[in-house]
């Protein structure tokens, strides 16, 4: 049973460091670069969905009700 388990992790640390294509620094940065920019964008979406459904229901909607 020790003989599989410690088999098992020879194999899991010769996959991570032989078998495995780590991406480059300027690939890494890119990619985080890209995550970052969608990551705003995409809270800027939700920021604005949210100021408009806001302005629509108390403005709007609640006002009528009030009146």
């Amino acid at each position: 049973m020790i003989n599989r388990i410690r088999a098992y992790f020879k194999e899991y640390v010769e996959e991570l460091l032989y078998k495995v294509q780590w991406p480059s620094l300027e690939e890494l940065q890119s990619s985080t670069v890209t995550v970052l920019i969608a990551s705003i964008l995409i809270a800027l979406v939700i920021f604005a969905m949210d100021t408009i459904s806001k302005i629509v229901l108390t403005d709007g909607l609640y006002q009528l009700f009030i009146n």
